[in-house]
């Protein structure tokens, strides 16, 4: 099995829990239908604001440092690991589930800023099917 690009060193042994307990999580979410994930992720999303590139790349590396299986090809706990991680620092990026055609292909990524986080270019050939982006800030008027 070879690693994805931006594993790098574990976190310290405190944000480490917090990983572990997002992957742990991702992996029992992934058992979900896609519609019922889909509720859960919108639940969960609540009260957090958007989340910038490098908030969820520094999730993401946490994740995959952490998980040699998020590290690997399972692209759908580490998308979900991620954003639920992000989720316990406050943030929400957007979570994405899409497919391609010819060759039939599924995949799973997390975007911010509105371009998908550590991912190869050909993440641009998916059409999306399910995305959970953050919840519209309010704006306060004075």
């Amino acid at each position: 099995m070879s690693l994805i690009p931006g594993t790098g060193a574990r976190p310290p042994l405190r944000r480490r829990v917090f990983v572990r307990a997002a992957v742990g999580t991702a992996h029992l979410l992934a058992r979900l239908p896609p519609r019922r994930l889909r509720i859960v992720l919108e639940l969960l999303r609540r009260g957090a604001v958007p989340a910038g590139y490098e908030q969820v790349l520094s999730a993401r590396r946490d994740v995959t440092a952490t998980s040699t299986r998020c590290a690997g090809r399972y692209c759908l706990p580490r998308s979900l690991a991620t954003t639920l991680l992000c989720r316990m620092r406050g943030v929400w990026p957007t979570w994405c589930t899409g497919v391609r055609t010819p060759p039939f292909a599924a995949h799973a990524w997390v975007e911010a800023d509105g371009r998908p986080v550590c991912e190869p270019d050909e993440t641009a050939t998916y059409r999306v099917m399910i995305s959970v982006p953050p919840l519209a800030t309010p704006t306060r008027t004075a």
